[in-house]
């Protein structure tokens, strides 16, 4: 039987092979809703995402997300557009620049740097934008891209296609 070859394994991926350089955005409002169901996910119930007072009174002048919620747009870039279905992330590296408020808009986006030829994985450029175009997270990631389509390693038959 032979081998996995590095030159299918991109083609048992949902979307392919991606290009360096290859971009994708994705943008939405941040609602006190997001807040919400990330502290119930997480436990974080910080004054700063719930007390108006005092996060008027802080640094930051008004009620800011969490963190998770701004790097959040990022998740749904790379599972949903690039790379695509059945990414992970491996590592990341990423760098809070200016906190992101309740009810902002904000833009997420990722680039291709470096894609490997033996394995799913890739490296990427990330960052985060508010409507002004201000960076509030910067970075990059790594991230490998499952095979999920019929044929890959783990799926060798697929019923119903």
């Amino acid at each position: 039987m032979m081998g996995v070859g590095t030159s299918d394994i991109w083609d048992r991926t949902i979307y392919g092979k991606p290009a360096v350089g290859a971009r994708a955005w994705r943008s939405r409002q941040v609602t006190m809703n997001d807040v919400h169901l990330f502290s119930e996910i997480t436990g974080d119930f910080n004054p700063l995402h719930y007390n108006r007072e005092l996060a008027e009174a802080s640094v930051f002048g008004r009620l800011i997300v969490q963190g998770g919620v701004t790097s959040g747009i990022l998740n749904a870039l790379v599972a949903e557009d690039l790379p695509g279905p059945g990414t992970v992330f491996l590592n990341v590296s990423w760098r809070f620049v200016k906190a992101v408020g309740v009810d902002e808009e904000i833009m997420g986006e990722v680039e291709i740097v470096s894609v490997r030829d033996d394995k799913p994985i890739c490296e990427l450029r990330t960052r985060v934008v508010n409507a002004q175009g201000e960076e509030c997270l910067s970075g990059t990631a790594t991230v490998y891209v499952a095979p999920l389509k019929c044929g890959a390693p783990d799926r060798p038959a697929c019923e119903g296609g």
